[in-house]
């Protein structure tokens, strides 16, 4: 396992369409998952500790992120050939169980993970109403571990700056994970 960073925020950059499998059976795309005021797109997998870490936290910010106009997308783009705690029927699971109130999508090709730039899982990207980039940080101070339940909720913060003000926090602390599972060439 590689744990890697994520990148500075490159503000306003465009997010890019997609079109994939939900664990819901439906195709998805960029426009049918954007908020009223915005978006946030994560990428995230099944057998991540530091997704595992934060799986509570993270449905509980989404769906307060959705009563401020900012829906979700998890995308799944890790190969599960060597890792099948992130197969598809896994993803419906773990969707399940964890009642994730937002599309969790499949990714097979790899190309929307390299086509974001996406390293690691997790691996937030916050955009505004105009779908422009604003947030590029971690979801707060939890790593293999859940952090203190009063630690301060960065992700969720940022976002409802966006939400309120369509622009992202200039200090941003990158997310850190497991680097994304590509597949061989």
């Amino acid at each position: 396992m590689v744990s890697l960073e994520t990148p500075i925020c490159d503000f306003d950059l465009p997010a890019i369409d997609f079109s994939l499998l939900g664990t819901d059976g439906k195709i998805w795309t960029l426009d049918q998952c954007r908020g009223e005021n915005g978006l946030l797109v994560m990428f995230i997998c099944n057998h991540c500790p530091y997704v595992k870490a934060i799986l509570e936290r993270l449905v509980r910010d989404t769906n307060e992120l959705k009563k401020l106009g900012i829906n979700t997308v998890a995308i799944m783009s890790n190969d599960p050939a060597d890792y099948q705690e992130d197969s598809f029927e896994n993803m419906q699971r773990v969707a399940k169980e964890n009642s994730f109130s937002f599309p969790y999508l499949y990714d097979e090709t790899q190309q929307i993970a390299q086509t974001y730039g996406a390293v690691c899982t997790p691996d937030f990207f916050g955009y505004n109403k105009d779908l422009q980039l604003q947030y590029r940080g971690r979801l707060d101070a939890s790593r293999k571990e859940a952090a203190a339940p009063d630690a301060r909720r960065d992700l969720f913060e940022a976002m409802k700056y966006v939400a309120e003000t369509g622009r992202g926090p200039q200090q941003q602390i990158p997310s850190i994970g497991c680097s994304i599972k590509w597949r061989a060439a």
